[in-house]
């Protein structure tokens, strides 16, 4: 049976670009920084990782990755402040959660989330 996931690793062609990003969001880094070829993020209980990548490794979207936060409003208004653009504002959904997307800049699409109570 299958209990969680440990971790998310994203690949990224700027691991400094990507660093700041991360960073800029409020993930506490643990590991490397961005000068190295993997860092890695607490999210939670699990760990959002990234990878360096040539510029010869192409990708596409692939998908999306969801993290719970504490409060979806208050972590857009940091975003917006940190010059990064949401694809959508905070909103509620019909299956019960707040959210927004962003698209971190290697195209890696991220859903901020909080469940509706």
């Amino acid at each position: 049976m299958i209990e969680s996931i440990s971790a998310v690793t994203l690949a990224t062609h700027d691991m400094q670009r990507a660093v700041r990003f991360y960073v800029s969001l409020g993930f506490e880094m643990l590991h490397g920084g961005e000068r190295s070829s993997f860092t890695s993020f607490r999210a939670g209980p699990g760990y959002l990782n990234l990878i360096a990548q040539g510029d010869d490794k192409r990708w596409s979207w692939w998908g999306r990755t969801i993290f719970y936060v504490s409060d979806v409003d208050a972590l857009y208004q940091t975003a917006l402040k940190a010059g990064h653009k949401p694809s959508t504002v905070p909103r509620d959904a019909e299956w019960g959660e707040r959210y927004f997307h962003l698209t971190d800049p290697d195209g890696h699409e991220l859903s901020f989330a909080r469940p509706l109570q």
